[in-house]
């Protein structure tokens, strides 16, 4: 066990549960249904742009991300989408929002062996509503004794979330698939990170270059390697 760490928090998405597939098959139907204005392979970037411009506004998560959708069909097609293909939209986010919730492998025996030598939060980025409701439904929920669900995830959040958990940096340990988010702001208030890479990345959180201070960041392949890394 690790006596330095005294808390460890979880990203969730893609960290705890899937989630960034079902945003790409959104794409693919969104694709489909724009094809007679823009070849398909276009559109996921005509609405990447949309959704960057719109983060500010909308934050992050399922409801922006339909929203975002909808504003490009209208940008793209000259006004001309239907409103049968408008609501077309909305029925993904609809069924989205409805899936069930699948753990990714060695989550809960994880989470079951930590528990009982560390506090553990969940620190993830989002809509409120709907990271609320995943949580719930995943069966998870009881492991953790605080959720802190962030507009967005950088230093300033991090210091404060700490200052909320009465923490040092150096006590905080933060798990998590994205480098951007999860990894690096940890890394820079003076905390520990555990990058557990997942085999689909959302464009807009990749790093194209990090170079990692020694002894405050480590690489896993499986979330269950954490438990070896921390000797529980």
């Amino acid at each position: 066990m690790n006596q330095k760490i005294k808390i460890i928090a979880f990203d969730a998405d893609d960290t705890l549960w899937v989630n960034e597939p079902y945003f790409q098959d959104a794409q693919i139907q969104f694709g489909e249904i724009c094809k007679q204005w823009i070849a398909p392979d276009a559109v996921v970037n005509e609405h990447y742009k949309t959704e960057v411009q719109n983060i500010p506004i909308f934050g992050y998560g399922i409801k922006g991300f339909i929203l975002s959708l909808v504003e490009t069909a209208i940008r793209i097609s000259n006004h001309q989408v239907s409103a049968e293909q408008i609501e077309q939209i909305i029925q993904i986010g609809k069924t989205m929002l409805s899936y069930p919730i699948e753990l990714l492998p060695g989550v809960e025996e994880t989470l079951k062996r930590l528990a009982p030598h560390y506090r553990m939060i969940v620190a993830t980025k989002g809509d409120l509503m709907d990271q609320e409701r995943k949580l719930e439904r995943s069966g998870i929920a009881h492991y953790f004794h605080h959720i802190e669900v962030m507009s967005e995830k950088n230093n300033d959040a991090y210091l404060k979330l700490i200052r909320h958990l009465d923490v040092a940096p150096e006590a905080f340990l933060m798990i998590g698939n994205s480098l951007r988010s999860d990894i690096l702001p940890a890394i820079e208030i003076g905390s520990t990170a555990i990058h557990i890479p997942y085999h689909i990345d959302w464009v807009h959180e990749k790093v194209e270059e990090f170079s990692p201070p020694k002894g405050r960041f480590f690489k896993c392949e499986s979330i269950l390697d954490v438990c070896q890394f921390l000797q529980v």
